[in-house]
């Protein structure tokens, strides 16, 4: 079984590649983040993250395809898949070809929900074919054990908002009215709308609770 690494980088791509090097006794030799596109409808997925990024049209591919998205979550299918996409035929999506193209014959998938329908989905690919359930099982501990590393850089990257709006959402989120929020952070009502308003703005929404659901898909929350 793969063992938890550590991960102080705050550089989503670092952490990445620090993943990938640690899954090496698994034969792990790529991995591919798709979010959701907090701008798009529930089907709108984007590459988050990708490594190597020279897999970068592979994970594009594995984004706009149907595989493993809204439908698929619609279904009460588990959170956790694993393909031998090397059996598939040449009919098969556009992504499984590219993946395949570039070598490899297995997928594990982990997915991490959220609000609304959404997910935050990582795909961890081999050049071989597992062995058993224990292997598989053994990728989505690894992909458990870091996520929480990688939602942070994830939100680093995506998110505009500033800390302080973030902590407004987050307090909001949390069931906080303004004014609690203000006592808690220690400033004035008005300058937590402020700080609101500010946020929902970068968020393109006229609601509060459209703007926490939009800083989660972005993962900022």
């Amino acid at each position: 079984m793969s063992k938890p690494a550590n991960f102080d980088s705050s550089d989503l791509d670092t952490v990445l590649s620090e993943w990938v090097s640690a899954l090496r006794e698994s034969s792990v030799e790529a991995i591919a983040v798709l979010g959701p596109d907090p701008f798009g409808t529930s089907d709108d997925r984007q590459v988050v993250a990708v490594h190597p990024p020279s897999l970068d049209a592979a994970a594009q591919a594995l984004a706009q395809s149907h595989d493993f998205g809204a439908r698929w979550r619609d279904s009460d299918a588990p959170m956790v898949a694993w393909q031998y996409i090397a059996k598939a035929d040449q009919h098969a999506a556009r992504w499984r070809l590219l993946w395949m193209a570039h070598g490899f014959q297995t997928v594990v998938r982990v997915e991490f929900p959220l609000p609304a329908g959404r997910a935050f989905e990582c795909f961890m690919f081999s050049p071989r074919e597992l062995n058993d359930r224990a292997e598989a099982a053994s990728l989505v501990w690894s992909a458990l054990n870091v996520w929480p590393v990688v939602r942070r850089c994830i939100a680093a990257e995506r998110s505009t908002l500033s800390p302080r709006e973030r902590q407004c959402l987050v307090l909001a989120f949390q069931g906080l009215t303004a004014k609690e929020s203000a006592l808690q952070l220690r400033c004035s009502e008005r300058t937590v709308n402020y700080h609101l308003a500010n946020a929902m703005g970068k968020l393109r929404v006229d609601s509060k609770l459209a703007a926490i659901q939009r800083a989660c898909w972005l993962g900022a929350i």
